[in-house]
């Protein structure tokens, strides 16, 4: 069916009214910003803090534009783009800078509510990109967090300044922590923060593929290169073209993989199952481990090597337990996420996950929050008998 977004604006303006805008952002501050700058414009607003509470007020009120900070607290920016595209598939969505609110994609019909919303939002933008305070925090309005993270312990203070100052370069990443500390978030902030946040961010989890598989994952095949390869696919690699690789669980990549993924982290080229031709791939790569990646190499199960070329700026990810001042901001925020409606944390009940030692990490806490929203039922209050741990 031919787009709404065809047509001149002004009919698409009225007939999208009293819900023609849709701000999704985990950061209130941001997600202000952005809709006192289109105040002066003839559209209407909704917010929404997560990708859940964005899917929600859609069905409830059909937005005919979602302006999307890509760091959302619950869902995978592509999952929800994915969402959209499958149940709203006449709703235009404009991907907006987590830090500035600019609007990141430009290439749109002069004809388009899009169009009209970005070229306002550029208009009124301020002169710089200075990050916007995310005042909900501990208080603290002059710290900032990454794009879709929550916490201003001193702990991750060191991390948000470490990856600020990496995130512009090319520079290939480790990311080391116990599972459940938000390596993914990190990941991804990296990314939004990076010259390549335009380009795609491409995921593989090295320890959820099969060995037998993960390799036409990563490179890609050509038609007739193994039995059922009925047709020529390009890999990840390849797929993160300009953006960035993301190598989940790398301590997880089989051995005899690793010495391909060396060659393309040195040379910049990738050989396709089936195929002696070369391809020249400009993507930067951030990997991740909750192994001891020395003691792999010690005990020959991971390439000294590749080891080194994957580490050339390590960031390291506290656990939970040496941060404990942010779980009451993680904990509100789940239960933000997670509730049609607000719902507080008691004072009792924060009593009770304080003197948790957390080997799940944040992971944990997110199931243990999601499990007391369900206890606690319609109620407006998380109290100690709804903390299951």
């Amino acid at each position: 069916m031919p787009s709404p977004f065809s047509r001149p604006v002004g009919p698409v303006l009225d007939e999208c009214n009293p819900s023609s805008v849709l701000v999704v952002s985990p950061n209130p501050e941001l997600r202000r910003d952005v809709t006192s700058r289109l105040q002066s414009g003839r559209w209407t607003f909704e917010e929404a803090g997560s990708g859940a509470a964005a899917l929600q007020k859609l069905e409830q009120s059909p937005a005919s534009l979602v302006l999307l900070d890509p760091g959302l607290p619950d869902l995978r920016v592509e999952e929800f783009r994915g969402v959209l595209q499958s149940e709203y598939p006449d709703v235009e969505i404009v991907t907006i800078n987590p830090y500035s609110g600019q609007p990141v994609v430009t290439a749109h019909s002069p004809e388009s509510l899009c169009f009209e919303i970005v070229r306002h939002l550029k208009t009124a933008s301020p002169s710089d990109e200075r990050p916007l305070p995310i005042s909900h925090l501990s208080g603290d309005t002059s710290r900032t967090v990454l794009p879709g993270m929550v916490g201003t312990s001193a702990a991750m203070q060191r991390v948000y300044d470490i990856v600020r100052l990496v995130a512009e370069r090319d520079t290939t990443i480790l990311i080391s922590g116990e599972s459940g500390t938000g390596k993914d978030l990190v990941a991804r902030a990296i990314h939004q923060l990076s010259r390549r946040h335009h380009k795609p961010f491409v995921v593989i989890n090295c320890a959820a593929i099969p060995e037998a598989l993960l390799e036409a994952e990563l490179f890609g095949y050509v038609k007739g290169a193994f039995t059922g390869a009925v047709q020529s696919r390009i890999g990840r690699i390849h797929a993160a073209q300009g953006g960035t690789l993301f190598l989940d669980e790398i301590g997880e990549l089989p051995i005899g993989l690793q010495s391909k993924l060396l060659r393309f982290l040195e040379l910049g080229e990738i050989q396709r199952l089936g195929s002696s031709d070369t391809l020249s791939v400009n993507v930067r790569v951030v990997a991740a481990t909750n192994a001891e990646l020395r003691k792999l190499v010690q005990q020959h199960a991971f390439r000294e090597d590749l080891y080194y070329r994957l580490s050339v700026f390590p960031i390291g990810l506290p656990p939970l337990r040496d941060r404990m001042s942010d779980l009451p901001p993680l904990a509100e925020s789940f239960l933000a996420t997670l509730c049609p409606h607000t719902v507080d944390l008691a004072p009792e009940a924060e009593t009770v996950l304080m003197q948790h030692s957390w080997p799940g990490n944040v992971r944990e806490l997110r199931n243990v929050m999601e499990r007391a929203s369900i206890l606690a039922c319609s109620g407006t209050t998380i109290r100690p008998e709804h903390i299951l741990i």
